[in-house]
C-alpha cells in the first residue's frame, strides 16, 4: 500500500517546481517579447516599400501594353484594374494588371500616383502616406528621394 501512496505523491508537481518553472518563463518573456515589438509595423513598411519599388508589379505591364504609363487625369492606379472605355485603347489594354486591393498599402490607405511625375521626370511618382495615412510627413514611403 505505501508503495501505492507514493506513486500517486510523485505524479503531481511541487510547489517549488511550478514556481521554478513561471520564473523561468517570465525570464523568457522579459527577453524575447520586446524583440517582437514593432515587427509588424517594421513588415509593413518593408512590404509598401517593395511594392513601390516594383511599381506595384503591374504599372510596367500596362506601360508595355498600352505605349505610356496611366495617366493621372484618366484616372491613374485605376487604369490597372478598369478597361479603357476608348475603344482603340481597350483593344490593347490586357488587365486587369493587378487586384483592387493592391492599389491599398498594407495600412489599407491608397498609394498616391502621379503621372507624369514631380520628382520622377519622364516617369511616374508613386507613394504610400505610410502607418498615419497623412501624406507629405516623414513616415511615407516613396519612389523617388527627398533630400
Amino acid at each position: 500500500m505505501s508503495r501505492l501512496i507514493r506513486k500517486r505523491s510523485r505524479q503531481a508537481f511541487t510547489l517549488l517546481e511550478v514556481l521554478i518553472v513561471v520564473m523561468i518563463i517570465g525570464a523568457l518573456a522579459v527577453f524575447v517579447v520586446p524583440n517582437f515589438i514593432g515587427t509588424e509595423t517594421k513588415a509593413k513598411e518593408k512590404l509598401a516599400d517593395a511594392a513601390i519599388k516594383s511599381g506595384l508589379g503591374a504599372i510596367d505591364r500596362y506601360r508595355i501594353d498600352m505605349g505610356h504609363y496611366p495617366r493621372s487625369e484618366d484616372g491613374g492606379l485605376r487604369a490597372l484594374i478598369e478597361k479603357p472605355s476608348d475603344e482603340q485603347e481597350a483593344k490593347k489594354w490586357a488587365g486587369p494588371y493587378v487586384g483592387a486591393e493592391g492599389l491599398k498599402d498594407p495600412w489599407g490607405n491608397e498609394y498616391i500616383y502621379e503621372y507624369p511625375g514631380r520628382y520622377n521626370e519622364g516617369g511616374y511618382d508613386l507613394s504610400s502616406p505610410g502607418a498615419d495615412g497623412q501624406p507629405g510627413n516623414d513616415d511615407d514611403i516613396t519612389n523617388w528621394k527627398v533630400e
